[in-house]
């Protein structure tokens, strides 16, 4: 435990080297509560096939905030999938939901992994 909060620290000190704390660390806030609303989306949708979607739009959403948002949806979404192959989740999802992930942060359009028959609320 005491090694992953290092690695957060410096990766966050890294992270705000060029930029100034007084934006990032609410850029990183609204980013990381950007992802949690679209986890809880996927869990309400509970729609198979979408789960993609949902990791593009989460680090799309939380990206758009600033370089805070990307540092929290990037750290965010490599610890979900760290946690996920640990506990036996398989290497090509894993793989296939970093590819989402790094997609949405990069600016593309989230609706790329968007499932036909999605409802529109989501």
């Amino acid at each position: 435990m005491k090694l992953l909060t290092g690695l957060l620290v410096c990766s966050l000190v890294l992270g705000v080297s060029s930029e100034g704390w007084l934006t990032f660390i609410p850029e990183a806030a609204q980013g990381a509560w950007d992802m949690l609303r679209a986890y809880r989306d996927m869990r309400e949708a509970n729609y198979i096939g979408a789960d993609k979607y949902f990791h593009a739009r989460g680090n799309y959403d939380a990206a758009k905030r600033g370089p805070g948002g990307a540092w929290a949806a990037k750290v965010i979404s490599d610890a979900r999938e760290l946690v996920n192959g640990a506990s036996g989740h398989g290497k090509e999802d894993s793989d296939a939901d970093q590819a989402a992930n790094v997609w949405g942060r990069s600016g593309n359009d989230p609706n790329h992994f968007r499932p036909a028959g999605l409802p529109d609320k989501y």
